[in-house]
């Protein structure tokens, strides 16, 4: 496509980080195969439930003090898109009408929550964080995981701020505002989720609904000092959910401890996870690529879990760059021909730094992606081949905490890079596998968050949240309340 001679130089830029990973994707050849074969604090959401069960007004009387409190504080976080008043007091009614008839309310009764501006709304314009589609046709329909939770007794209040078309690292939205970080509205929440990722650490809502191609659970879940979970690739439905790359897009929740994920987590997949002994799982750090450019307390952190875990081994994921390479070239080149005809129609429209990536992707050659998909196939079975070893393994999720909302790059490396497209570099390699990986905070009240992220097997999200569960209990893992706003 002919492009506005201005817009070629961002386009360029993007084109060259582009032929790196290419190229690190040529060069590959795969070796020869070889054969292979929940406790922790109660948690908010339970007492919500059971005092909306004992008094049936309150998920009302709920719903208007959330939506009141965000009212107040969205200003400053700018967290939220859209309230829904409307929406939440017919969701509040269902479940006191539901409760008045003997029923107990859904195992998320009375709960207030928001969803990333990805999932359509019945009634709302889902879109996607771009200003392109704010003219589109209303949802006719609630997401399929929207309707879960909205069966479950959850009361929907609002839609949530992200990257748009969820291409970033940040929530850095040229037309809704920039989401800051609870903890220091000077620095990023991270991306793309970031908007549900900051209502719930800031303590707007007990839980958020996000999705996660390349990290956009996990990046920003670390960076507010949250839990969030990334599920095994298909376990929940992304009916009515905006796309991204069909072969790595999921969605899931957000929220302060692991017992409230849980819960969360079992309504969106219906049915309850097996149980699990944390004793019982052999554990493992992630090393290599995943060892390079850390905060010297994330170091620290990590160390002490793997103490508790009775494990100071260490794995290498193979080939992890060339991993993270396919993962961006995948995503570009999709991404670019998802969006190839509003770009042409109404590129204008787009932030730049989005579009200037999608349009490097739609220049990618055939050749290229083939040599990421070939390789995607070829590390998913080398990743599955780890579950041989060990149970579950722990990385960092982020290299730093967040950065500052003026600060464009970060340091990986010793070289300057970009913030938005590189604060996933930990997260990006591990959605090749489909496998499920549950970001949790380390504890620290007071400064910056810091998260890792324990990964599993594909279905065996039973294993994280036993694992997390008992570091939450020894103290190891925790959600660190941001300061009050002053």
């Amino acid at each position: 496509m002919q492009l506005p001679g201005h817009w070629q130089a961002g386009v360029d830029r993007n084109t060259e980080v582009l032929r790196g990973h290419t190229q690190l994707l040529a060069s590959f050849h795969a070796p020869p195969a070889t054969a292979h074969d929940g406790g922790g604090p109660r948690g908010q959401i339970a007492s919500i439930v059971s005092t909306t069960r004992s008094q049936p007004a309150l998920a009302a009387r709920l719903a208007t003090q959330t939506l009141t409190r965000i009212n107040q504080a969205n200003d400053r976080l700018c967290a939220i898109t859209r309230l829904l008043p409307a929406r939440a007091a017919a969701d509040a009614a269902r479940v006191q009408a539901a409760l008045a008839g003997g029923s107990d309310g859904g195992a998320l009764a009375g709960v207030p929550f928001v969803v990333k501006d990805l999932f359509d709304v019945a009634g709302q314009v889902t879109t996607a964080g771009a200003a392109v589609r704010a003219h589109c046709p209303p949802a006719s329909r609630d997401a399929a995981a929207v309707q879960r939770l909205s069966d479950a007794g959850a009361v929907l209040v609002g839609t949530a701020n992200m990257d748009e078309f969820a291409y970033g690292f940040a929530t850095v939205n040229a037309h809704y505002g920039t989401t800051a970080n609870p903890h220091d509205h000077q620095h990023l929440a991270g991306g793309s989720s970031g908007g549900s990722a900051a209502a719930v650490a800031a303590g707007l809502v007990p839980f958020a609904l996000g999705s996660d191609t390349n990290g956009s659970i996990r990046v920003p879940a670390a960076l507010c000092g949250i839990y969030g979970l990334r599920p095994t690739h298909g376990a929940v439905p992304v009916d009515g959910v905006f796309p991204f790359v069909d072969a790595l897009d999921v969605v899931g929740p957000f929220a302060t401890s692991v017992a409230d994920l849980r819960r969360v987590y079992e309504v969106l997949r219906e049915q309850p996870l097996p149980s699990c002994h944390a004793g019982n799982l052999r554990v493992a750090r992630l090393g290599g690529w995943f060892q390079r450019n850390l905060d010297p307390d994330l170091e620290a952190g990590l160390q002490a879990l793997l103490t508790a875990c009775n494990s100071l081994s260490s794995i290498d994921l193979p080939e992890a760059e060339r991993a993270r390479a396919a993962a961006f070239v995948l995503t570009a080149a999709e991404g670019g021909h998802r969006h190839r005809s509003a770009l042409t129609a109404h590129g204008a429209q787009f932030d730049p730094a989005t579009r200037d990536r999608l349009l490097a992707g739609l220049q990618l050659p055939a050749s290229a992606v083939a040599d990421a998909h070939r390789f995607a196939l070829w590390f998913a079975d080398a990743m599955h081949a780890l579950w041989d070893q060990v149970d579950v393994l722990i990385a960092p999720a982020t290299p730093c905490v967040a950065p500052r909302i003026d600060q464009d790059t970060i340091q990986i490396d010793g070289l300057p890079v970009s913030a938005r497209a590189n604060l996933g570099i930990f997260t990006q390699p591990l959605g090749l596998a489909a496998c499920p990986v549950l970001a949790a905070p380390l504890p620290r009240p007071g400064r910056l968050p810091l998260g890792v992220q324990l990964i599993a097997a594909p279905g065996r999200e039973d294993r994280l949240f036993a694992l997390a569960a008992q570091l939450e209990r020894d103290g190891l893992l925790a959600f660190s309340p941001p300061p009050e706003p002053r």
